[in-house]
């Protein structure tokens, strides 16, 4: 599978495999990742935005119930109906986005580089689920620029918070926490068996609300598309942009491809 070099940092020498990292290496990799600094600076900047033009503490409270409560949903619908859609792959213009925020995740979904979503797609999406919202809350209080910089900065902590947990789900551990247990065994279930459910990242609410919460044993067949997302060589014939751009479609789990590519070498 290629990876595009613009997403491999210059100060990363190798690629990183959660599955074959640390927890300290996990973490030094996450705080120099450029989206994680990106998100970084721009709650910094909306937050001093915010202190040029505060809102009153109730609606600046409420701006940021709302944008952590509206988080979960907007990833689950985009999760389910835009991520795991199987449209995007047969529009040209959209198929080089659809394999870098989640084709290529699927494709090996310890790889961290591609773990990342990329600012051009998530930024513009954090606002706009919470750029209006917390605008409404703020405006009964002649605040609304004020509530709308609280959610924006909200939504882009969030991101934060929900890419590290994403990473320690891909992460080689067993956590102690039963939450986080419980997490991680949920979104291996959705990678590694049946991709069609499971799509909340630390909760799964939305996941029993929709109906596609499930355990293993409710579904004991393995979904033969949860590493291709439904690109198979035959839609691949149909619809060959993503696999021109990635030099072909890998089929196979993706450690065992690894090992015959290391066999082949």
């Amino acid at each position: 599978m290629k990876i595009a070099h613009a997403l491999r940092p210059s100060f990363w020498r190798r690629e990183h495999h959660l599955d074959k990292m640390t927890l300290k290496e996990l973490v030094l990799a996450y705080v120099q990742y450029p989206a994680i600094i990106g998100y970084v600076l721009l709650a910094a900047v909306a937050i001093a935005f915010y202190v040029r033009s505060p809102a009153p503490p109730a609606p600046t409270l409420i701006a940021v119930a709302a944008a952590t409560f509206v988080y979960p949903l907007v990833w689950y619908v985009l999760h389910r109906w835009v991520l795991h859609s199987r449209w995007m792959f047969k529009v040209a213009p959209l198929a080089s986005t659809w394999k870098r925020i989640h084709y290529d995740h699927h494709q090996d979904p310890n790889h961290l580089e591609v773990l990342f979503g990329a600012l051009h797609t998530t930024v513009p999406t954090i606002a706009l689920a919470t750029l209006p919202v917390g605008y409404a809350i703020g405006a009964p209080w002649q605040a609304g620029p004020g509530g709308a910089a609280i959610a924006f900065a909200t939504g882009l902590l969030t991101t934060c918070f929900y890419e590290f947990c994403h990473c320690i789900q891909h992460l080689a551990y067993k956590p102690k926490n039963k939450w986080l247990a419980e997490m991680k065994k949920r979104h291996m279930a959705h990678h590694f068996h049946d991709e069609n459910g499971n799509y909340g990242i630390t909760s799964f609410v939305w996941d029993r609300l929709f109906g596609t919460f499930y355990d293993r044993p409710e579904r004991p067949k393995k979904s033969p598309t949860v590493f291709n997302l439904g690109y198979t060589p035959e839609m691949a014939e149909r619809y060959p942009h993503v696999a021109k751009l990635s030099g072909g479609v890998a089929t196979g789990h993706p450690r065992q491809r690894e090992g015959r590519q290391d066999r082949a070498a």
